[in-house]
């Protein structure tokens, strides 16, 4: 990220008041005026420079001659099949399903043909110190509110202040932990201070939410935040509430005043009249509304569904579109994870042999139509990601901590154990009982016990939907003499377990993250692994993984930052914390033929997204010209 220097605000004192009598007198000559206009920053990229340049007209993934109007309908993404809450910040309560995509906006927003690359949408400036340690951003002169309100420094900071209080979700205040200060500078202009000095930092503060004070205020009688439920919100975003169904049904209009058509980053995006939720209770009865046309489109995840169930008229006479759309995105670390905190799973011996009794292969083959990959990584697909021996310059790195690490981090990079011939699970399950036996786990009558007599038990969460292809890793435990207890649980129920760690084994789903960041912290920082609610689940206290994640937020250079990376993901790799499972290098789609998307696809991109973002109805302009 090119740090931007501000002459104004770095000049002496007596120099900047002598600039400032000059510019009020029209009297700024080119040699200032040339420097300023080239250093206000339309876009900031972690490294290097923006693709695209100051004054530009559109991504290149957008349509900007696509047609306005339409109707796209959506059905829920997730397993909740209502909502009873338009505030999608606070703790309790169920968010309306596309509230925070269409009614929110964000001082910044990525660009999806660039890894780590932000453009102002609501800020129209912005500007990194040179130090990194603060981000200036300049609002737009345009942006409003949908009440008609300007957006000004008091709203920015109305919001912040909001977000990191005890009103909103504790997740907020952690994401945004690092930003020490924020400081209005005057109507239009923002500072966030850094608690400390990291390129990732600027894009955590472009990516605060804004939203009028005014939300739930409109009948003179204040309503705390926590408390606002379906009180309209009053947002920058390009669409409105039009209908509400008592929770179970939402339908969006495009904001005729949406004050930023026109501006690059949102010109040709958001193209339909109406965005329409229709919410199902269960996959099956979603599936078959699908299949009749109740809603247009679709990104199916489950490989079960997706090779057998969408079938039938509509898409043999191509009105129901299948196809895959191929994306870059880094997979996020997936899988199964134990609870550091039980001591029988403390010993990493234990951890690698139940890792043997995961078999991919087979479970990929059976029941996912060998669609999906193994992830590999914590960085899996970015440069980040531990291969071969280690480097000379990862070596260095990783020497002062030798003592505290397996010997294994200093070969080659760890590979997952598989059943690609010439292994096999039965090799495998060997290897396992092994592993259990070194690690004082004998077995004994058909059962895994220690010198106590002690049965090696887990009990392992889950969701009913997961029981397909969890219950093939269940037998393979029994057969070395685990004893299995399947815990299920909706999602509320497993929410509220992971929030006090009261599990043993269960999924785990890190976030995406086009750029390592302080999510890595959150996830693994000993300092929270006993801090109910906290982001480190699995109960790492690894005082090397916590200096090698400082290092990593530190980096100067892109190439800094793949050699922390890389000696980073083999101590983490060797820690065996996860046992990784899998992802997707395609968005499976099932559309409407009456929906269009740009000839460009972009290649770091949610499916939901981008579809909401930049499709059009083919029909729309047929309907205009009526």
């Amino acid at each position: 990220m090119k740090p931007i220097f501000n002459p104004l605000s770095s000049a002496p004192q007596p120099l900047r008041s002598r600039l400032r009598r000059l510019n009020a007198r029209g009297l700024i000559l080119a040699l200032l005026w040339a420097p300023l206009t080239a250093l206000a920053a339309h876009g900031v990229a972690q490294f290097g420079e923006p693709k695209y340049p100051a004054g530009f007209s559109h991504f290149d993934y957008v349509n900007p001659q696509a047609p306005k109007g339409g109707t796209l309908n959506l059905s829920n993404t997730s397993q909740n099949s209502s909502f009873d809450k338009f505030n999608p910040f606070s703790l309790k309560g169920i968010a309306a399903p596309g509230v925070l995509e269409l009614m929110f906006e964000t001082l910044t927003v990525y660009s999806l043909d660039e890894k780590n690359t932000q453009y102002g949408l609501l800020a129209e400036d912005i500007q990194v110190a040179p130090d990194l340690s603060s981000v200036t951003f300049r609002l737009h002169p345009q942006a409003r509110f949908s009440n008609g309100d300007p957006v000004t420094s008091r709203d920015v900071k109305h919001s912040f202040d909001t977000l990191t209080s005890r009103k909103a979700s504790p997740r907020f205040k952690a994401y945004f932990s690092e930003i020490r200060q924020l400081t209005i500078i005057d109507s239009r202009t923002v500072r966030f201070d850094f608690t400390r000095k990291g390129r990732d930092l600027p894009f955590v503060a472009g990516s605060l939410p804004i939203f009028s004070p005014k939300w739930g205020k409109s009948d003179g009688k204040p309503t705390a935040f926590d408390q606002l439920r379906l009180e309209t919100p009053i947002t920058t975003g390009p669409y409105l509430i039009e209908k509400s169904t008592a929770g179970r049904g939402l339908t969006y209009r495009r904001n005729p005043d949406y004050w930023g058509s026109e501006n690059p980053v949102r010109r040709g995006m958001f193209n339909f009249e109406r965005v329409v939720y229709k919410l199902y209770k269960d996959k099956d009865t979603q599936v078959n509304a699908l299949r009749s046309g109740d809603f247009d489109f679709f990104n199916e995840p489950h490989m079960r569904y997706w090779c057998c169930q969408y079938i039938g008229k509509r898409f043999d006479e191509g009105e129901l579109v299948k196809q895959l759309f191929p994306h870059k995105n880094p997979p996020a670390m997936n899988g199964y994870a134990v609870n550091l905190r039980r001591d029988r799973f403390q010993d990493p011996r234990v951890r690698l042999a139940l890792n043997y009794a995961l078999d991919f292969e087979w479970t990929n083959q059976k029941i996912f139509n060998s669609e999906f990959t193994r992830v590999t990584s914590y960085f899996t697909g970015t440069p980040l990601a531990a291969d071969g021996l280690p480097s000379a310059a990862e070596l260095k790195l990783l020497e002062p901590y030798r003592a505290q690490l397996d010997a294994a981090v200093f070969g080659p990079a760890l590979v997952q154990p598989n059943t690609r011939p010439p292994q096999t699970l039965r090799r495998n399950l060997a290897t396992a009982l092994k592993l259990f036996a070194e690690a004082g786990w004998h077995h004994k009558d058909g059962v895994l016990r220690n010198d106590k007599g002690e049965p090696f038990v887990i009990e392992i969460s889950g969701s009913r939907g997961q029981s397909p292809f969890m219950d093939p890793f269940y037998l393979n435990l029994t057969k070395i003499g685990v004893v299995v207890r399947k815990k299920l649980t909706d999602s509320a129920t497993g929410r509220s377990r992971m929030n006090k760690f009261d599990y043993d084994f269960t999924t785990i789903n890190f976030r995406e993250a086009r750029m390592p960041g302080a999510e890595l912290w959150r996830n693994f920082n000993s300092s929270d692994a006993d801090v109910a609610g906290s982001e480190n689940i699995i109960g790492v206290k690894s005082p090397v993984v916590d200096e090698l994640i400082k290092k990593l937020l530190d980096a100067n250079s892109e190439e800094e930052q793949i050699t922390i990376g890389k000696a980073l993901d083999r101590v983490l790799l060797h820690g065996h914390y996860i046992l990784p499972w899998r992802y997707l290098k395609n968005h499976y789609f099932i559309y409407n033929k009456r929906l269009q998307g740009p000839a460009v696809l972009p290649q770091y991109y949610g499916a939901n997204e981008w579809v909401i973002g930049t499709w059009w109805d083919r029909t729309a302009e047929k309907l205009a010209v009526k």
